[in-house]
């Protein structure tokens, strides 16, 4: 297939030859391998909400008690993932930590929502792996579809709106919706009694 001619205003800038072939230490593609035998064998058990619980621990990951991993939830690197008490990862959901992804407790990750804590410097031109973490805070719910981008931190109490795209700091407290996130009004909360 025969390229179009390149133009001074459309040169290439990115030399992918250059780029890194492992950017991990050879102890993380071991891990990845067991993991992965794991998550396409015992995770997908029904129900096995303990067992999930179990193994996430086991590869070194921290999880608070009684949160519950779907067995079609997806986790990258186990051992980058802290979770707090009474959390919910949804079916379809994926937790793509290629750096670390912290969430608190009561913390709700809805069906088909993607966190990515894990990216490319483009501004140089062999796109290194850059790896910024993601923070989310207790009493958040991020709604079905959500994405979660590299370096977000998302405050206490919040909710995101479904497939809203979430690319920076979320304040506590707020519901936030659309493509950038943006606040839409503050989580107003009923009195249960009424």
């Amino acid at each position: 297939m025969s390229q179009p001619p390149a133009t001074p205003s459309s040169k290439i800038v990115q030399t992918l030859d250059r780029s890194e072939r492992f950017p991990y230490p050879r102890w993380d593609y071991v891990r990845r391998a067991l993991w992965n035998l794991c998550y396409y064998t015992i995770w997908r058990i029904p129900r096995a909400w303990r067992l999930r619980r179990a193994i996430i621990r086991l590869f070194g990951g921290k999880v608070g008690q009684a949160t519950i991993f779907r067995a079609s939830c997806r986790i990258i690197h186990p051992w980058l993932l802290q979770i707090g008490d009474f959390c919910s990862i949804a079916d379809g959901a994926t937790v793509y930590n290629l750096g670390p992804i912290t969430i608190g407790s009561h913390t709700t990750i809805s069906q088909g929502t993607y966190l990515c804590a894990g990216t490319h410097d483009y501004t140089l031109a062999h796109m290194p792996l850059r790896r910024p973490p993601i923070t989310i805070g207790s009493g958040v719910w991020v709604a079905a579809e959500a994405f979660i981008g590299p370096g977000a931190v998302i405050g206490d109490n919040t909710v995101v709106g479904a497939r809203a795209v979430v690319m920076g700091t979320v304040p506590a407290g707020v519901v936030v919706a659309g493509n950038p996130a943006r606040v839409v009004k503050d989580r107003v909360m009923k009195d249960e009694k009424s």
